[in-house]
């Protein structure tokens, strides 16, 4: 990545907001301060549908992930087409996520901004993260595992 004064921006994105992309967004961040990029990286999420929206994360993902010292503290939205204006990479947690980013997109240049999140694992064989939220809490816990993964070589890719 370089240098300049503009933050380079990454919006996770699942369907609800309340589960994948804000554990991804806490993950991501918590790493970016330890490698000490806060001031050149920033992160959010959003959902592909709006019936969360305002709402905090599901309890269980935010109880799995502040056991892994991770805080998901985002308050749900739903992508917007402007995101696309406003964010340098989207990150789309499954396919159909990845299909209605692709629809969004104002433009075809726009839409070489979309990743799938698992394209940034390497040792699990998943092509997309699961939706934990009728898993129980070994869902969550097998989503933080694969987020922690992904987000790692995803600043790695980003440095």
């Amino acid at each position: 990545m370089e240098s300049s004064e503009k933050k380079y921006k990454v919006l996770f994105v699942c369907l609800g907001n309340i589960c994948r992309s804000p554990a991804a967004q806490a993950v991501f961040e918590h790493y970016v301060r330890e490698a000490g990029l806060q001031d050149r990286i920033q992160a959010d999420s959003a959902g592909t549908y709006g019936g969360h929206a305002g709402s905090l994360p599901d309890r269980r993902m935010r109880t799995a992930a502040l056991y892994r010292g991770f805080a998901v503290t985002h308050t749900a939205r739903r992508v917007r087409a402007v995101d696309f204006l406003d964010f340098d990479l989207v990150i789309a947690m499954d396919d159909q996520n990845y299909e209605d980013l692709m629809h969004l997109a104002p433009s075809v240049e726009d839409s070489h901004k979309i990743k799938r999140m698992a394209d940034y694992l390497t040792t699990h064989r998943i092509s997309y993260i699961p939706d934990p939220y009728y898993m129980g809490a070994e869902g969550f816990s097998h989503v933080l595992d694969l987020l922690e993964e992904a987000c790692a070589n995803l600043l790695d890719s980003l440095k």
